[in-house]
């Protein structure tokens, strides 16, 4: 992959997907609140990348981070509403087998945070990105962006404290 001039080529984005789509969906899923439509953001960054209408320079993940947040920010322009997490909605975070019941938790504690807060938590804890990379994806300073981690995390601690969970 020659990621310094932007060329991939069929391989080279399967290769990306196959890497970094489930991060890159749960990340939208964070800020959609529906799998279908986070699936479809990431579907179109990738398809976008197959046409060569989108260039990665450098930090593949950092870059598509940042393509997928853009897609869901033009999608809720699109639609002028936001799309509430609903009981009945697929579960987005993938949580080891017998523990389906604290990902389910998790991700409740998670969509009642400031999306600010938890998309730098989903960014940093599912995508691992370092805080520089999370201030290229959200276009904030890695301060703020390591300042809304840690907010981010307090408040889920207190969350989820009820039910065991630490």
């Amino acid at each position: 992959m020659d990621v310094a001039n932007g060329c991939l080529d069929r391989k080279d984005v399967e290769r990306l997907y196959a890497e970094h789509a489930a991060v890159l969906t749960g990340y939208a899923c964070s800020l959609t609140g529906d799998r279908a439509a986070a699936e479809d953001v990431v579907h179109q960054v990738f398809a976008r990348l197959l046409r060569g209408d989108i260039v990665v320079r450098e930090r593949p993940l950092t870059y598509l981070c940042q393509a997928v947040r853009n897609g869901v920010m033009n999608q809720r322009r699109t639609r002028a509403r936001e799309v509430a997490l609903d009981e009945n909605v697929a579960s987005w975070l993938e949580a080891p087998p017998s523990f389906e019941d604290t990902g389910l938790a998790i991700e409740a504690a998670l969509q009642r945070l400031p999306e600010e807060q938890r998309e730098v938590i989903v960014l940093k804890v599912w995508g691992r990105l370092s805080f520089e990379e999370i201030s290229e994806a959200v276009g904030a300073p890695a301060n703020t962006a390591a300042s809304r981690y840690r907010y981010g995390l307090s408040k889920l601690r207190e969350l989820l404290k009820p039910l065991g969970v630490d």
